[in-house]
């Protein structure tokens, strides 16, 4: 005699249960492993590894699609193992999502990259002095916009010097101007977009470097181009390395994020914002920080992006403790 429906059902539901979230699970496992070991990650070919870490923090977004899954399939193995990514995503980028306290700092930077082709360099150089800051890096900067970027940003940097495209504004005075040599190879003497400058600040004097690091290309078959800018970060590096100015900030477009393997040569020598993600690029919908400040014996308390100008980039603005 056949045994009942009924008692069959349960105890086969019981075997299949933990299968149902089997591959929900797995992907939450490979999500966390991904944000906890990017660097694991191949960079060839086609330096998958930078790629991933680029876009690093929206891996998360994994998270809750899957947890839709997982709910729709009822799965306690999948909504366990989600704890996984969450707990992973939440220990990296957490952090910089705490609201920015009343910490003490000495100065206030920003950076930009203001684009060669922005038609309202008054109006750019206008909204960065809403910040009322202390030092101002500009990128991108033409000889035609450079009168304008100077006249409007004296109301309250009077110092500057330009290198090439790359500027420096400054509220304190500015000495021992140079050109910073990062051109990768292949690119002639014109490529000027690396400068280093001393600003003379009431706590101190501060090496500043402004840079302006190759642009990155994403294509077919060659995947992320980025060994120009890799190339260029080394230089950057090796210059900052041999700085005997003991306070070093940098401000610049890296064309990277701090979580790209392509910035590692500047990691032993400088230090990122403890707190903020200010996704810089593009400034329609920005999906990355691209433009950063660093520092070394000096602490970049928070970093946050500022309002769009007439650049396809958001400016950056950070607080500095010397």
């Amino acid at each position: 005699m056949a045994e009942p429906r009924s008692a069959v059902h349960p105890w086969r539901r019981r075997i299949r249960l933990p299968r149902r979230g089997r591959v929900v699970g797995a992907c939450a496992v490979l999500t966390a492993f991904l944000l906890t070991f990017h660097r694991a990650a191949p960079n060839t070919p086609g330096r998958i590894g930078s790629l991933l870490e680029t876009f690093l923090p929206w891996l998360g977004l994994a998270v809750p699609v899957l947890l839709v899954v997982a709910l729709l399939r009822r799965s306690v193995t999948a909504l366990v193992a989600l704890l996984l990514p969450t707990a992973a995503w939440l220990g990296q980028f957490g952090p910089l999502l705490l609201p920015a306290g009343d910490e003490s700092h000495d100065i206030v930077a920003v950076q930009h990259n203001v684009s060669d082709a922005n038609t309202d360099p008054a109006g750019t150089a206008r909204a960065l002095l809403r910040e009322r800051p202390d030092i101002v890096a500009l990128e991108e900067v033409t000889p035609e916009a450079l009168p304008v970027y100077a006249e409007s940003l004296a109301a309250r940097c009077s110092h500057h010097a330009v290198v090439g495209t790359v500027g420096l504004w400054s509220a304190h005075p500015i000495e021992d101007v140079r050109h910073v040599d990062i051109r990768p190879r292949g690119i002639g003497p014109g490529w000027n977009r690396g400068m280093r400058a001393t600003v003379r600040t009431p706590e101190g004097d501060v090496a500043v470097y402004v840079a302006h690091l190759p642009s990155v290309r994403l294509g077919v078959p060659h995947g992320l181009g980025s060994a120009r800018r890799d190339e260029s970060a080394a230089l950057l590096a090796e210059a900052i390395a041999a700085e005997e100015v003991d306070r070093v900030i940098l401000l610049g477009d890296l064309n990277a994020t701090v979580d790209d393997r392509g910035l590692d040569p500047l990691g032993p020598h400088l230090r990122v914002a403890g707190r903020g993600m200010a996704f810089s690029w593009p400034a329609a919908f920005p999906v990355a920080r691209i433009d950063q400040i660093m520092a070394r014996s000096a602490t970049v308390v928070d970093v946050r992006s500022l309002p769009a100008t007439g650049s396809d980039h958001l400016p950056v603005a950070a607080r500095i403790r010397l």
